[in-house]
């Protein structure tokens, strides 16, 4: 069972619950070693002292902070834990308000809060359901590891969940950092239409299971290929900026391209089996062996992702919008095997 990795207490005017606070996301990311180029040899980092070169142990580093070139003021870190704010190890929550109301930019991490024994469930629970009805979310200050964090407390199903905000003056303005802008007199008439049209399209409910990260795939797939001596795939293209002159035609190709995706994915299993019975003519089944059903992996890959899907789509592959793009490729081709075999 996963540790707390700080605890306290949530205070709501003069009401306290004694709380652990737990991660809630991990990293799935591949971790590498830095290796000496041509060898098996670990690089690490060292403190060095910059000006002899000589390593410096952990307990003779100190901050410095520099008030003008060359000089510095000292603070030792037991200095800083004297000063640092809220060192009663509590989350305090000062305000309440629509969770709504506070811009995407402002959030960043995510953590579970939960109660600190069972005999505080009943309070935590009583602030969970409050929350909850009232569909706020509590505003608060707290400090973990040497640093103060702002936070926005909401409520889940039978748990609270701490999300940490960045503070205002860490947000930049896009109208300062982003030179060109949308003037507003852009993005109207037929084109706005369009592209309306096209995300009612593509319309979907929120699902996090159907997005996978197919980066880090592509990165064990190297590695793994690396160690087994095997060719290396070529990465896809990225997609060339759309022409302006052409827009129309490209949200029109988009909407069709969107709208047969959907058309053709089966609603019901009596649906398949129906499809399942209709066999086409001869010239149809070879057109479309033609057109590339039944193609090898390396043809396959030449495909965009859409194309891929359209054709997986079309073959009837079972479990394909949970796939990644290799994921199809390789049902693709035994789905092409298959189909030769019964020709």
């Amino acid at each position: 069972m996963a540790r707390a990795i700080w605890t306290g207490v949530i205070t709501f005017g003069l009401v306290s619950v004694p709380v652990g606070l737990f991660t809630a996301v991990g990293d799935h990311t591949v971790h590498f070693h830095q290796l000496q180029r041509g060898s098996a040899d670990r690089v690490r980092n060292r403190r060095v002292n910059e000006r002899t070169g000589e390593e410096v142990p952990a307990e003779d580093i100190v901050k410095g902070f520099e008030v003008a070139e060359g000089e510095y003021v000292v603070v030792e870190p037991d200095e800083l834990d004297e000063i640092a704010p809220g060192r009663s190890q509590t989350i305090d929550i000062s305000d309440f308000v629509d969770l709504g109301d506070v811009e995407p930019v402002y959030f960043d991490r995510t953590y579970y809060i939960a109660p600190g024994g069972k005999e505080y469930t009943k309070v935590y629970e009583l602030l969970r359901a409050a929350l909850a009805e009232a569909g706020k979310a509590g505003i608060a200050t707290f400090v973990m590891r040497g640093k103060q964090y702002l936070t926005a407390l909401r409520a889940e199903d039978n748990i609270l969940v701490l999300q940490t905000l960045h503070w205002a003056d860490e947000v930049r303005d896009p109208g300062q950092e982003i030179p060109e802008l949308s003037s507003g007199r852009a993005g109207q008439g037929r084109e706005r239409d369009m592209a309306i049209q096209l995300i009612d399209a593509l319309d979907a409910p929120w699902d996090p299971a159907r997005y996978h990260d197919t980066y880090q795939d592509k990165v064990r797939e190297l590695v793994r290929a690396k160690a087994e001596g095997q060719e290396i795939a070529v990465a896809e293209k990225a997609p060339l900026a759309s022409n302006v002159v052409d827009l129309m035609e490209l949200l029109q190709g988009s909407l069709d391209q969107a709208r047969g995706s959907r058309e053709k994915e089966p609603t019901a299993p009596q649906q398949k089996r129906t499809t399942a019975k209709k066999a086409p003519p001869k010239a149809t089944r070879a057109s479309a062996t033609t057109r590339g059903h039944g193609r090898g992996r390396g043809e396959l890959r030449q495909l965009s992702k859409m194309e891929l899907y359209q054709r997986a789509t079309a073959q009837d592959i079972a479990g394909r919008s949970k796939m990644n793009r290799d994921e199809v490729i390789d049902a693709l081709a035994r789905a092409g095997g298959r189909n030769k075999s019964a020709a």
